[in-house]
């Protein structure tokens, strides 16, 4: 059986609302969209890029499959990780969504607890879950995720959709790889 791997940037304080733009997700009044890509360099993109291609699926909510189906399907097809995105099964869970143009993408049906454990018993690869906020707070209040790949960014946002909600069950974790120091912006480098 494969594993549900989420793998997600996140402020400091936990925010993961729109991450890459503007107007990504203004749910809330959020007007701090687009707060990762000052940050973003070769180790991010190398994280990023060994966690899409080394997936053997994705799970994603519907908004993020929106946004991913809009660009990843035109992107560079001699990057690694834009041909292994294109071509693994996308698993999608939405109540609106009837038409899934961006090739491979499967909707899951309404029991998405059954449908993940089915989706995570089809493959022995890892299935990435990537963005999609409001599946994520549905995949960890049904314990079904397996390891959290959290690309944490030197920034308090103060308020926006958080990856943990307030009121989850208690979870112990355990810290397999860190990397990284932050510092403030206004601190002395060393």
């Amino acid at each position: 059986m494969g594993q549900l791997v989420v793998v997600n940037f996140v402020s400091l304080d936990g925010v993961m609302q729109s991450v890459l733009s503007a107007d990504e997700d203004r749910d809330g009044g959020f007007d701090e969209g687009g707060w990762v890509l000052p940050y973003v360099d070769d180790v991010v993109e190398q994280v990023m890029s060994e966690a899409t291609a080394g997936a053997g699926a994705l799970l994603l909510g519907r908004r993020t499959y929106e946004i991913f189906a809009a660009t990843w399907p035109y992107g560079d097809m001699d990057d690694p990780a834009v041909a292994a995105m294109n071509a693994m099964p996308k698993y999608v869970a939405s109540r609106t969504l009837t038409d899934l143009p961006w090739a491979n993408s499967v909707l899951l049906g309404a029991d998405l607890a059954a449908e993940v454990g089915r989706a995570k018993a089809a493959t022995e690869a890892e299935t990435a879950v990537l963005g999609s906020g409001d599946l994520l707070r549905t995949l960890i209040g049904h314990d079904l995720v397996d390891e959290y790949r959290l690309l944490v960014f030197p920034l308090i946002l103060g308020g926006g959709k958080k990856l943990f909600a307030d009121g989850g069950i208690p979870r112990r974790l355990t810290v397999r790889i860190s990397r990284g120091i932050a510092r403030r912006s206004d601190s002395p480098p060393d």
